[in-house]
């Protein structure tokens, strides 16, 4: 058994957020916030550093900037639309000024094909000399500027910061040369001047989907394709213990079609966007895997503690961002996916998460009526009532406190 003697001395403790699209985001949230219940004297608000790739970024920033996990289930999950940025003209908006430059091109192209061919018919056929007109095609099909637009508004609310050298703690931002192909941690000296927004942007900017984020005249892209979790960001920052987040695993349809979350064929017949994510979470993951194998041997006296989706459960998978009903469903699947991880490995944790003064809630781990919730409106009734005792005493008063903690619970739902 641990004793207060074996604690270790002002540990430093990190969050590292992997990558996943809008909905590995949904699933991370629910997930912090299964972590954070479950977890005491732990505050995901004062770590001391936060990594994040892909989505993982948009999660670490809000977290850096004060933003509370309950906080981020009550705004990311709700339904509305001008609150939060998970609508399609945000993430989806056509990268018109990149399409339009490539068109404006394909005349200079057909002319140097056709140059080429008379010049040396022997050399190409006049239909291989064409091949060059694949150059017109757009680095992107989406521009992703209103993503960059909605966080600079969101991080210059009072409280908050666009500018990582303002921030409390460490924010490493990871994303990916183009031309270097190397891994650029936005934060970093020499990258910290960036806006957080901006680097948000570059992390977010999936290749092919999103055209390269210019930053002082180099282009970024998605950060995962380096790695799939930049653990050891925060290993190299000092971090003692990392809490790690991967939302992006690939579905193992066999598995998940004798667990009754998927038909048989069912990922082979939902189209080319399915299979090619399937393809790039199989990429991704098996790097990750092998990155965090070495963590033990590069870091044999920190800890790792990792979270993330079965294979066997295709509800992440399939599931679409843009409908109310599924944020919710995800981002309560991942809440509960990860309290029976905890509940099922706390042997294992509770050791490890002494030395650092933390403490695992079992109790609330085995209360299978919480839901995201009923814990968030827990969280808000003692307030509410206090606030009502401060009032005349009244029934009526107290009843019209309780009322709005209802309604309040409603509208967090």
């Amino acid at each position: 058994m641990t004793t207060p003697t074996d604690l270790k001395p002002t540990p430093r403790i990190g969050l590292a957020l992997g990558g996943g699209g809008p909905l590995g985001g949904i699933y991370e949230i629910g997930a912090l916030r299964a972590l954070d219940e479950a977890l005491d004297g732990l505050d995901f608000n004062s770590l001391d550093v936060y990594v994040g790739v892909n989505t993982g970024s948009f999660v670490a920033a809000n977290l850096a900037n004060q933003m509370t996990t309950a906080q981020l289930c009550r705004i990311f999950v709700r339904n509305e639309a001008e609150v939060h940025p998970f609508h399609p003209d945000v993430f989806f908006r056509p990268a018109l000024k990149e399409m339009g430059s490539r068109l404006l091109a394909v005349p200079g192209l057909l002319s140097t094909a056709v140059r080429r061919f008379v010049s040396n018919p022997y050399d190409q056929s006049l239909l291989e000399a064409m091949t060059i007109l694949a150059q017109a095609a757009p680095a992107g099909l989406f521009d992703n500027e209103g993503l960059h637009e909605y966080l600079k508004r969101a991080f210059s609310m009072l409280g908050r910061s666009n500018d990582f050298r303002q921030l409390k703690r460490s924010l490493y931002i990871v994303a990916a040369d183009v031309e270097s192909t190397e891994a650029v941690c936005f934060g970093a000296p020499g990258f910290d001047h960036v806006p957080i927004s901006k680097a948000i942007q570059a992390s977010t900017a999936s290749p092919g989907l999103y055209v390269p984020v210019d930053i002082d005249g180099r282009y970024y892209v998605d950060g995962t394709l380096r790695k799939g979790l930049h653990a050891s960001v925060a290993f190299e920052d000092g971090a003692d213990l990392v809490f790690a987040v991967n939302p992006q695993v690939p579905i193992d349809a066999s598995a998940a079609v004798r667990a009754g979350t998927m038909a048989p064929g069912e990922l082979t017949r939902s189209g080319m966007p399915n299979l090619l994510s399937q393809m790039f979470r199989t990429m991704v993951y098996s790097r990750m895997q092998s990155g965090v194998a070495h963590y033990a041997t590069d870091y044999p006296d920190k800890d790792l503690l990792l979270f993330e989706p079965t294979r066997d459960d295709a509800m992440l998978f399939f599931s679409n961002v843009f409908s109310f009903q599924s944020r919710r469903m995800v981002c309560e699947h991942a809440y509960q996916m990860t309290r029976r991880d905890l509940l099922s490995r706390a042997d294992e944790l509770e050791p490890k998460l002494l030395k650092y003064g933390i403490k695992l809630r079992r109790d609330r781990l085995e209360d299978e009526q919480r839901t995201i919730s009923t814990s968030l409106y827990g969280e808000m009734l003692p307030l509410y009532v206090a606030k009502s005792r401060q009032k005349k005493t009244g029934k009526g008063k107290l009843a019209t406190g309780l009322g709005n903690v209802t309604q309040l619970f409603s509208k967090a739902e």
